[in-house]
């Protein structure tokens, strides 16, 4: 690589945050990796095959397009698309066996017609909207029409049930699930007994909260990236480290303003050095003035607003900063850490977002690879 602007994926990690909510929630249970949105910027492919390799066969994505790629990337097992199922992708979706997700007779019907000009089975879950207002049935007659249809439609096979909570990770009713949460899951339990499959509601945050709220299976998506949304002390290890390198240091004097529209004045004479990384590389220009970075295992406040390309620092407290330096932007050096949490709380967004925004002109790298399914 010409520049040193990359991140590391630790396939390791990944594996241990599976393995560490498997044991969590018990062998009765299932997890289902999510891996959506190319594995949260982790990889989706590549972290499909990581953990395929210890016997992982319950997979999330968001789109058939994302479920196609897998397919062909040779991932077997089940691959949930939880995005609704549309007419125009019912074909390809089902000749690669995906399971789609339905909640309208409409959506059953279509299905059922594609299926059968195919000579194949369309594999479907029922959502079932209990609160977060986005997809999915709601009410017990629309429950009871989509069961008929199911009923009526030889070629479609419901494997599922679920529903998504909408506040389970609510700070102020930690370690447990809030009134909303608890009036979703009774919504849930009312609506799924119109359908004979089975259940799966808990994402991240259930699965490690709500032992009620399991059913069959957990679906585990942030906190297998190492980022458990709620406070837990199940060991999760973050897998993605981001680092760049310092291409120029030099010493600007009290009063000189640093880059575009002049937001940081020098009270004094400062080394400022300027790292191969800016919003063009998915590094959050709102972290401007507000974050910093880690060279030489110290942090480096960031001066001014982050440019497309580059970014300047405060180096004036590492006096052996040169060019060629590694600066972290997550991960960790020495005893230092930065997480994407500590990004998104410069950025007022969430890790999620963080760790998605990072662009594809940021190479990835993936260390751990290899691994035997007896592990």
């Amino acid at each position: 690589m010409l520049r040193q602007n990359l991140v590391r994926i630790d396939l390791d990690a990944i594996r241990h945050n599976y393995r560490i909510l498997q044991k969590h929630v018990g062998e009765r249970v299932k997890v289902m990796a999510v891996i959506k949105a190319n594995a949260y910027g982790h990889g989706m492919v590549e972290c499909a095959r990581a953990l395929a390799a210890i016997g992982v066969d319950h997979f999330a994505v968001a789109s058939p397009e994302e479920g196609v790629e897998l397919r062909l990337a040779g991932v077997e097992g089940e691959i949930l698309v939880l995005g609704p199922a549309m007419p125009r992708a019912a074909q390809e979706a089902i000749r690669h066996s995906l399971t789609q997700t339905v909640f309208t007779p409409e959506m059953v019907g279509c299905l059922n017609a594609e299926a059968q000009a195919l000579g194949m089975q369309a594999l479907v879950h029922v959502k079932l909207d209990t609160g977060m207002n986005r997809i999915g049935l709601r009410s017990c007659e629309e429950a009871q029409a989509l069961a008929d249809a199911l009923k009526a439609a030889p070629h479609v096979k419901a494997t599922g049930v679920y529903t998504h909570f909408a506040d389970a990770d609510d700070p102020e009713s930690p370690g447990a699930l809030n009134d909303f949460s608890q009036k979703q899951l009774e919504r849930f339990e009312r609506l799924r007994q119109y359908f004979d499959a089975p259940a799966h509601a808990a994402n991240s945050a259930v699965g490690i909260i709500a032992p009620k709220a399991w059913f069959g299976m957990v679906r585990e998506g942030i906190s297998l990236y190492g980022y458990p949304p709620v406070p837990t002390d199940l060991p999760f290890r973050p897998a993605l480290k981001w680092s760049t390198e310092v291409t120029h240091v030099k010493t600007v004097h009290a009063g000189d303003t640093i880059g575009y529209g002049r937001t940081f004045t020098a009270e004094r004479d400062m080394r400022v050095a300027t790292i191969a990384v800016g919003y063009g590389d998915g590094y959050h220009r709102a972290a401007s003035n507000r974050g910093s970075v880690l060279i030489r295992g110290r942090r480096a406040p960031i001066l001014g607003r982050v440019c497309m390309d580059q970014t300047m620092v405060d180096v004036s407290a590492i006096a052996e900063c040169e060019v060629g330096d590694e600066a972290v932007l997550i991960g960790t050096q020495g005893e230092s850490a930065i997480t994407a949490e500590d990004v998104a709380q410069w950025a007022q967004t969430i890790s999620y977002e963080v760790l998605l925004a990072i662009t594809p002109r940021v190479p990835r790298v993936f260390d751990g690879a290899d691994v035997e399914k007896s592990e």
